[in-house]
């Protein structure tokens, strides 16, 4: 393995512990005690972070400061020259980005009927879509159910969910996983047919619906072809830059600008669908991100000029596990399904120091604690922070050869560095 000495003794200490480790069994977090992990460690709580939006739908709402900046930045351009007398496209749909959220939308929008036209800032699904790993959650187990899978959600959002949403969500998630197959995803199956599912972090059922490591490629692959195959019209490298609103003040249309010339194009439609992704490639409070490059909140901010209300500025997500080391791969995501498997998370002194299948916001939390708070994490030699992802527990647990059958993509990308997350 390629880790310099230091690293290596904690390795000793890691790999002495395993026994010990593979007896107990970490409790989860009572909400009691999660609320002031959260509060003292996760990065939302930082007051210097964040300030209050000046202007817009949001105005007096606390946002980071690499977000406020945008939201109250200038339009890309001037709106007295340009002229809505050239129209370069008329459609009843207008799709902006084209991750499986938009290419869901053009399908389904076309289904019933609808002229659609789809613009993206890069390639067909060159999104966040195809570096999602972990899988697609669904109940749809016999002890499973809908109403169980509400609770797990509300229950990892700290109850602030919006019901409504919630309830979309648990009822739709089945017959997507149906539709997609019907597709031409090929799910993971059991040797009878079934669906091979894991447990996702809150969870309380098993219902990740995986592809390997692949799942999110292996969707926006059927996505994109479907697309293709019913000639939905597409420009690529033609991200939006302003939306155009009516004299009622409604959107009808938006400003592209083709990034190969620089020419402006404007579309006129019926029905605009915002699918352009989320804000990790802001680096908010100089965290690496395991988002797409094309993730910079340009919807969002597009969408706050328009009038829309933004929900949740005040809260980001952020991704517990991705890598510190080697620097070539900072930040690259470190799938939820490496934890689902059971490896666990241990410090610098081998002690396993969370249920690793806690939510997302709760997992982050305690690694920020054991590097900052405790001192117990691991530098690596370019100065990141991080903790251990002990991955050899998986075929120690579930048996030699499942690390390589089950985390295909991660094995091969670490492989790159001489480094063997089985062993």
């Amino acid at each position: 393995m390629p880790y310099p000495s230091y690293m290596e003794e904690s390795i000793r200490k890691l790999e002495a512990s395993r026994e010990k480790r593979l007896q107990e069994v970490v409790p989860r977090l009572t909400d009691e005690e999660k609320a002031p992990l959260l509060k003292e460690f996760h990065p939302d709580f930082i007051e210097a972070g964040m300030r209050e939006l000046l202007v817009g739908p949001n105005k007096g709402g606390r946002t980071p400061n690499e977000m406020a900046d945008l939201l109250e930045g200038n339009s890309r351009i001037n709106p007295d020259k340009i002229s809505l007398d050239k129209v370069d496209y008329d459609t009843d749909v207008l799709i902006i980005g084209f991750g499986g959220a938009g290419a869901s939308a053009a399908l389904l929008a076309q289904e019933n009927g609808a002229k659609v036209l789809v613009a993206t800032k890069l390639r067909l699904g060159d999104a966040n879509t195809v570096g999602a790993q972990a899988g697609t959650q669904a109940a749809d187990r016999p002890e499973d159910s809908q109403r169980i899978h509400y609770i797990d959600t509300v229950g990892g959002g700290h109850y602030d969910n919006i019901p409504e949403l919630v309830e979309a969500l648990v009822k739709d998630a089945p017959t997507v996983i149906k539709w997609l197959e019907d597709l031409g995803v090929c799910w993971d199956k059991n040797p009878d047919g079934s669906m091979h599912e894991l447990s996702g972090g809150g969870a309380s059922k098993l219902r990740l619906h995986s592809c390997r490591d692949y799942t999110g490629l292996e969707e926006m692959r059927v996505l994109r072809d479907e697309v293709k195959n019913r000639d939905i019209e597409y420009l690529e490298f033609a991200p939006a830059i302003e939306l155009i609103l009516d004299d009622k003040g409604q959107v009808a249309g938006a400003v592209l600008v083709n990034l190969e010339t620089n020419e402006l194009i404007l579309v006129k439609a019926k029905a605009v669908v915002m699918a352009t992704g989320g804000m990790g490639r802001l680096h908010i409070q100089n965290f690496p991100t395991t988002n797409h490059y094309g993730a910079t909140a340009d919807g969002l901010v597009l969408a706050y000029r328009a009038g829309a209300e933004l929900l949740y500025i005040d809260t980001m997500q952020y991704h517990p596990t991705g890598a510190a080391y080697p620097i070539q791969i900072l930040g690259q995501l470190v799938t939820e399904k490496v934890r689902t498997l059971s490896a666990q998370l241990v410090n610098i002194e081998g002690d396993q120091f969370i249920m690793p299948l806690e939510p997302r916001d709760v997992v982050a939390s305690a690694i920020i604690r054991e590097c900052r708070g405790r001192n117990k994490g691991i530098e690596t030699p370019t100065g990141e922070l991080g903790v251990w992802l002990d991955s050899p527990m998986i075929d120690i647990i579930r048996g030699e050869g499942t690390v390589n059958r089950e985390l295909p993509a991660m094995v091969r990308q670490f492989a790159r560095f001489n480094i063997d997350i089985s062993k």
